[in-house]
């Protein structure tokens, strides 16, 4: 990936609210030092406004954690974005996607998955590659979600092509747990 654009914060560069919030992701992500979460909290009251929007994606988004987790492995792995494989790779687990399920997401909507997890797969698919979704998707999308949870999927994809795009633009550096 090469040298990161912007390296982690410190205490001084985070501040000690970043600094505290850093700290207690790693905890929850199981790594001492969390890249991404230190290299954006040096944008200090950015980062917690992007912090409190993504958490209302994940972990307390209007999808379950299951299908949250699908939806972001497949687009980490669409955008070719180990960092973000890393980690919902874990979150996934905890959510109930094992080792077979987490192939089968990256394998895509044709690995045998029933009628709602293909629809949700082929829209994560083309909201990637094309920034819009067909009238066909949208319709299959909609028999399995409410327009609430329609809307919230476009959010959830849209958010972590965003942080794909942030990860890969700033070098972040994988983690190690």
């Amino acid at each position: 990936m090469g040298t990161p654009r912007v390296s982690p914060g410190t205490f001084g560069d985070l501040g000690p609210v970043n600094w505290l919030v850093v700290k207690a992701m790693g905890l929850a992500t199981g790594t001492d030092d969390p890249h991404i979460f230190a290299t954006l909290g040096r944008s200090r009251g950015l980062f917690r406004g992007w912090l409190h929007f993504s958490s209302r994606m994940m972990p307390l988004g209007e999808l379950s954690r299951r299908e949250t987790e699908m939806i972001i492995i497949r687009v980490a792995h669409l955008r070719g974005c180990d960092y973000e494989l890393d980690h919902h790779r874990r979150l996934g687990a905890r959510a109930g996607i094992d080792a077979e399920s987490f192939q089968q997401i990256l394998d895509g909507p044709d690995a045998g998955w029933g009628d709602r997890e293909r629809s949700l797969l082929l829209a994560v698919d083309e909201l990637v590659a094309t920034r819009d979704l067909s009238d066909l998707t949208w319709d299959a999308l909609r028999r399995h979600l409410t327009e609430r949870k329609a809307i919230a999927f476009t959010l959830l994809v849209g958010q972590y092509d965003s942080l794909a795009t942030t990860i890969t633009a700033l070098r972040v550096q994988r983690d190690e747990f």
